[in-house]
């Protein structure tokens, strides 16, 4: 009898660090689960109020039950904001739904009336209702990108003032501005808008092949409509 009983707290010693292993391991696991399916709350829109194609007012309190993106760029723009627009119409596509929408800031106002941004809209093939191109006061704007934390460049310095981000802000139904975890479970903030020469969007390239934060903001996009 004395045997088996130390037989059996052998066995004890052996089975309860296998126990506490597993353990690690599952909580790692149901962790690393939590970051890829949960979205990190970055803040709450700027507010915002500005005239879209249409000649409409449109606000963020528009916007709100909707998951929309948010991008600044101008019409006349020769280098990113093409490809901006290319990677928006596709998510568009994709997406398909009445409770999406995109909010596309001009900060070239000036030239960016209404008129020109819905024959930029009709020349990119915009079908959506929910997709505004707003204008309104160069001053307002940059305020607004310096609010989003999207770099625009300063209206006051010419070699500066139509440089911009090509990231994207993503917002939820109640207006707050959203995104996933990387690798590291570090919120990444912001989209891409770009395209890269490699899949992994360490390399910008206008013609780049590679589109992975597109492909990811489908997926998160998707997980707010649910």
């Amino acid at each position: 009898m004395p045997k088996n009983k130390k037989t059996s707290n052998s066995k004890s010693k052996v089975i309860a660090p296998i126990v506490i292993i597993a353990l690690l391991f599952l909580g790692i696991g149901v962790g690393m689960g939590y970051f890829k399916k949960n979205l990190y709350t970055v803040m709450k829109v700027p507010d915002f109020t500005l005239t879209d194609q249409n000649n409409k007012t449109v606000t963020n309190k528009d916007m709100l039950g909707k998951v929309y993106l948010v991008e600044f760029f101008f019409s006349k723009c020769p280098t990113i904001c093409p490809v901006m627009n290319t990677n928006m119409r596709a998510i568009e596509e994709e997406i398909n739904n009445p409770g999406f929408g995109i909010i596309s800031i001009s900060i070239d106002p000036e030239n960016d009336t209404p008129q020109t941004l819905k024959q930029h809209a009709d020349r990119i093939g915009v079908k959506s209702p929910n997709w505004h191109f707003l204008t309104g006061n160069r001053d307002y704007i940059g305020k607004l990108a310096d609010q989003f934390n999207i770099y625009v460049g300063d209206k006051e310095d010419e070699s500066e003032s139509l440089n911009h981000s090509g990231m994207i802000a993503l917002v939820d139904q109640e207006g707050n501005i959203r995104c996933r975890y990387n690798k590291d479970n570090m919120p990444i903030l912001y989209y891409s808008g770009l395209n890269y020469e490699d899949p992994e969007g360490k390399t910008p390239k206008l013609t780049g092949k590679y589109h992975p934060d597109r492909e990811i903001l489908i997926e998160d996009i998707k997980k707010l409509l649910k």
